[in-house]
């Protein structure tokens, strides 16, 4: 075999183990989870912040994020929030928020006394351990 066909047979099979494997990064898509547990408007406004950036660098088609409210971090998600406007644009970008009912429950909230556009689990403590468990990426600012 001489040296130009030796080539062309190399580039061919490096080609076949690396882009599969470089179609399959580029493919999936990104997933993070976000926990807010402190009543502190300046956490919250870095967790949008981060959550507004990584849709920025990554298109907000190519991922899936979700921000976890427990805790003294609930009190950011109810009606009279001062982030309120800013958790409402998240959520009209794509991004999940979510309270925790346990919270909830614990500090008598009921729906009623949330932001309209907030979802809800049972348990944000075990949201976060979900999420971790099918491989998302977690962030806590």
């Amino acid at each position: 075999m001489d040296r130009r066909n030796f080539a062309a047979a190399l580039l061919v099979a490096t080609s076949a183990l690396v882009l599969p494997a470089y179609a399959q990064q580029a493919s999936t898509r990104g997933r993070v989870v976000m926990q807010v547990s402190d009543n502190d408007p300046a956490k919250w406004n870095l967790a949008l912040n981060n959550a507004k950036n990584v849709q920025t660098d990554l298109g907000a088609a190519n991922v899936d994020i979700e921000i976890v409210a427990y805790g003294p971090g609930i009190n950011m998600l109810k009606a009279d929030s001062v982030v309120g406007n800013r958790v409402d644009e998240a959520v009209a970008a794509g991004v999940k928020v979510v309270a925790c009912e346990n919270t909830m429950r614990n500090q008598k909230l009921a729906k009623q006394d949330m932001l309209p556009k907030v979802d809800y689990v049972m348990a944000g403590v075990v949201e976060l351990m979900q999420k971790q468990q099918q491989g998302w990426a977690y962030i806590r600012p």
